[in-house]
């Protein structure tokens, strides 16, 4: 659950720069991977 001091995206928003690693090695870049177009980008946190 976000914290108050957390930004939460809202509708019309930049999604943020981000880099994250594949599985199979490799990064992908956010937003930069859609180029312009529509994407869905799930996040799975596993267990924590």
């Amino acid at each position: 659950m976000p914290r108050m001091t957390d930004k939460m995206l809202d509708s019309g928003d930049a999604f943020p720069n981000i880099e994250i690693a594949k599985v199979g090695g490799g990064t992908i870049s956010l937003p930069g991977e859609f180029a312009g177009g529509w994407g869905v980008v799930l996040l799975y946190r596993g267990h924590w």
